[in-house]
């Protein structure tokens, strides 16, 4: 009988130290934690032709909606609150100019989710530009066109102009297709 007890409790303990091991060697482990680069290459080309056209302009990256939208409901605010906008531009006192977005040309799964992020801006009231990859140069200053001329004078006009059609050629010349 005092075997039988003996028994027992060793397969106990036994049972006891393994299910402690396995319990243990679960515990999540941090991985090593790396430094990231905040731009890909396409946000990287658009942030430096954004700041080409508007250098005074203010470009926020990778803002957060709960950063732009307000609710007093929780349900509507768990709508954005994992969205983020890819660029803010804002003017010299802060105020936000536009919103842009760029869309992956390969993307095309999130269509319906990148309206439904335009809609609930638009219906903010803010002004929402789309791009389908980068956007060209002349693109981008054809939408800015009014904010340009805002933080420009209009001698220093003609004299970018010059410098736009340089910019533009030397685009063209460095292009490789293939």
């Amino acid at each position: 009988m005092d075997l039988m007890i003996l028994v027992t409790l060793a397969i106990l303990a036994i049972v006891s130290l393994i299910a402690y091991n396995g319990l243990k060697n679960k515990q999540k482990v941090d991985s090593v934690l790396r430094q990231r680069a905040v731009f890909n290459s396409h946000e990287l080309m658009t942030y430096s032709r954004i700041k080409e056209i508007l250098p005074t302009a203010n470009i926020l990256a990778h803002v957060s909606f709960d950063a732009l939208l307000t609710t007093k409901y929780l349900h509507t605010r768990r709508k954005y609150q994992k969205m983020f906008a890819d660029f803010v531009v804002l003017d010299q006192d802060f105020k936000v100019i536009s919103i842009i977005t760029l869309n992956d040309p390969n993307a095309l799964k999130r269509m319906s989710a990148d309206n439904n992020q335009d809609t609930l801006l638009e219906m903010a009231g803010y002004r929402v530009i789309r791009y389908f990859g980068v956007p060209e140069y002349q693109k981008l200053r054809e939408d800015f066109f009014e904010d340009y001329i805002q933080t420009h004078d209009v001698h220093a006009l003609d004299a970018s102009s010059a410098q736009l059609e340089i910019y533009a050629e030397r685009i063209a010349r460095s292009r490789v297709y293939g």
